[in-house]
């Protein structure tokens, strides 16, 4: 018999499940809400951003290209952030019991998915807006499920005043 084989003869096995595949246990709506809002902040300043009267005016012209691409991408890796910090909730932690207590989490879900792809493909004050929604929306449901509601209010004080 090898030691390999002989440790895994005498030491317990223990079964483990958690988003990060290590057994951390922790799940969370804060980096989805912070992501959401971090989209809604880039489309604020997208829509705000106002082209240089000189576009001739090189370092004028390339400073502005800057800006907006800077707050794309922002924008873009945000709403992938979002998406993926969802989708750890919805497949990871809620579980067949809480589709029985809330039956429209799949819809909510998908729905909210969809919404960080709409914003990465268009500047829309409305999509953002709707993708925090969701996301708070879902994040009520997380903190019923976990047995803890009051604790959703602590999470709307904190992210809601993130800017």
């Amino acid at each position: 018999m090898n030691f390999k084989n002989y440790l895994l003869r005498i030491l317990p096995s223990v079964t483990a499940e958690a988003h990060c595949d290590v057994p951390c246990g922790i799940y969370d709506p804060t980096p989805a809400k912070i992501a959401a809002k971090t989209v809604m902040r880039m489309v604020m300043q997208l829509q705000e951003f106002a082209p240089p009267q000189d576009f001739n005016d090189t370092h004028t012209r390339l400073h502005y290209e800057n800006g907006i691409a800077r707050r794309i991408a922002t924008k873009e890796e945000h709403a992938q952030k979002c998406k993926e910090e969802l989708l750890i909730l919805w497949t990871d932690f809620f579980k067949p019991e809480h589709l029985a207590k809330f039956p429209n989490l799949h819809e909510l879900f998908w729905n909210a998915a969809k919404l960080c792809s709409k914003n990465k493909q268009d500047v829309d004050r409305e999509s953002a807006d709707k993708l925090v929604a969701a996301v708070d929306e879902i994040a009520k449901i997380f903190y019923e499920a976990k047995g803890d509601p009051g604790r959703y209010e602590a999470y709307k004080e904190i992210t809601d005043t993130l800017f």
